[in-house]
């Protein structure tokens, strides 16, 4: 008899009941009925059922196989060009396109410069030109205006003309950055100034 205490998951009476003969009444066989197991209908293969393989297909895998297999109507995919696109020409200016890009970063007046006459030159159609022509002038003009302030400040207190040092330092070098990176094609975005860059984008052109 078990108890609660036994783990043993099995009937405790199951050894007892396994040396028992078995009861031949309790297993039945049934009938045979006689039935037939119908064949199904036998379909020679047509025309339509047997897909025929290409006679160069055929040639193609009778050969040995050398590891690849190649089709026979296989058109290699034409090269990709470089992109030349930084290099070509600007409309109505004649300069490259990367270098144009990158004139206006320049940093002292030399951007400044560059950038007003972009905008009065290239037109609408160079989108990317103007855009950077816009922003680097846009730069410069953000630059003049602090400088300027400093240096007013500067009359009065000696740390502003420090400050105006630093702040010209730091700027050359970014315009510097901008300036290497427009020429190499990569993205330069100065968000800050984005107002600014759309407003002389649109109002500087020429009639």
């Amino acid at each position: 008899m078990a108890t609660k205490y036994d783990t043993n998951p099995l009937d405790p009476d199951f050894p007892e009941k396994a040396k028992a003969p078995v009861d031949a009444t309790q297993t039945q066989t049934l009938p045979y009925t006689g039935a037939e197991t119908n064949a199904l209908p036998y379909a020679a293969p047509t025309e339509e059922q047997t897909r025929r393989f290409a006679e160069p297909d055929v040639r193609a895998y009778s050969q040995p196989y050398n590891g690849q297999f190649v089709p026979t109507q296989f058109t290699p995919a034409p090269l990709i060009a470089p992109d030349q696109s930084r290099t070509r020409k600007v409309e109505k200016i004649g300069l490259p396109e990367n270098v144009m890009v990158a004139l206006p970063y320049l940093p002292f007046s030399i951007g400044l410069v560059a950038g007003i006459i972009e905008l009065l030159l290239v037109p609408r159609s160079e989108a990317k030109v103007r855009f950077h022509a816009a922003q680097g002038l846009a730069a410069h003009v953000a630059i003049l205006i602090v400088t300027t302030i400093l240096g007013v400040v500067d009359r009065v207190t000696d740390i502003a003309g420090i400050g105006n040092g630093i702040f010209t330092a730091v700027t050359t070098v970014m315009l510097i950055i901008f300036a290497v990176k427009a020429w190499k094609g990569k993205p330069v975005h100065i968000e800050s100034i984005d107002d600014l860059t759309n407003w002389l984008d649109d109002k500087i052109k020429l009639k």
